[in-house]
């Protein structure tokens, strides 16, 4: 098998099974701050012994002291990502949470241009509006035949946490090339020390049932899944990766339909894949391909 098959095989498989994590959530019937409060002590406890069976354990006691920094900023932001997913999934459905996550490509455009002044073109513009054209059709909001609106607290839940992981991916840039499972377990220790002083969940208080479930989030969702796809993606063009991303919300919308019998409209169909496709247009730079072949004319 060749090195890009053996990428996009990471890659499907990880997405896939990502989009399994909604039904985990909602299974272990814990509330968000519990789940994610565990999310972090599972995989950092599975991370460490994986990092030191590697023997990459000790690198962490040699990171500078900006790369800490910036590594324990992430983890407070990443944590309250996966918080606010939880709430949103809880509130709004699987599909819905997940697609409207999906929007952060954008708004880590627009966050590059308010924080770093980076130029906005004006079709970039054009893909975001469509985004937020899909974003709107997503939500279920002009889908009558549901008989009521969508649950706004879910939906602005959902975008807060695409802000928060948009904020990950951007501070991540300022990162040195490294080991992108220490980087995961560094922000899942700090999710621990973050979560712990308001945990509503003791681990005596949790069934077997529970863990669990639990167990699954933290070290298949967590551990197995980051680890394939930092092994994965390095082997892929960014076009082929761009497009197998899109296997988490995919999934995520099939078991919801299949567990819990949420299929979704077509009216969320259409807005999923404007989404989509804006995604790819701001991600493969669409924009800066027209403009070159505009020039070679």
């Amino acid at each position: 098998m060749t090195l890009q098959r053996q990428g996009v095989l990471g890659v499907v498989v990880a997405q896939t099974t990502l989009g399994t994590l909604g039904l985990c959530v909602i299974e272990a019937g814990t509330d968000p701050l519990s789940t994610a409060f565990y999310r972090c002590a599972i995989a950092a406890l599975v991370l460490a012994v994986y990092a030191a069976v590697r023997r990459d354990l000790y690198a962490l006691f040699r990171l500078r002291a900006r790369v800490l920094l910036l590594a324990l900023l992430s983890g407070v932001l990443m944590v309250g990502n996966w918080v606010l997913f939880f709430e949103a999934i809880r509130r709004s459905g699987i599909a819905v949470a997940t697609i409207v996550f999906h929007v952060q490509p954008f708004v880590m455009v627009l966050i590059g241009a308010l924080v770093f002044r980076e130029r906005l073109r004006l079709v970039t513009l054009c893909w975001i509006a469509l985004a937020l054209v899909g974003l709107t059709l997503a939500t279920g909001l002009f889908d009558a035949s549901e008989g009521h609106g969508p649950d706004v607290i879910g939906i602005l839940c959902a975008v807060g946490a695409a802000v928060l992981y948009a904020c990950v991916a951007i501070i991540a840039k300022g990162f040195p090339r490294s080991n992108g499972a220490q980087l995961t377990l560094v922000q899942c220790l700090c999710g621990v020390l973050v979560l712990a002083p308001w945990l509503p969940l003791p681990p005596q208080s949790l069934e077997a049932g529970q863990w669990g479930w639990l167990a699954m989030i933290g070290g298949v969702h967590t551990c197995a899944v980051y680890v394939l796809l930092y092994n994965a993606l390095p082997k892929l063009p960014t076009a082929t990766a761009a497009i197998l991303l899109f296997f988490y919300p995919i999934s995520a919308i099939v078991v919801d339909a299949f567990w819990y019998g949420h299929a979704i409209t077509a009216l969320q169909i259409t807005g999923f894949l404007c989404i989509l496709l804006a995604s790819l247009a701001i991600t493969l730079k669409w924009a800066g391909f027209q403009q070159v072949a505009s020039e070679g004319q």
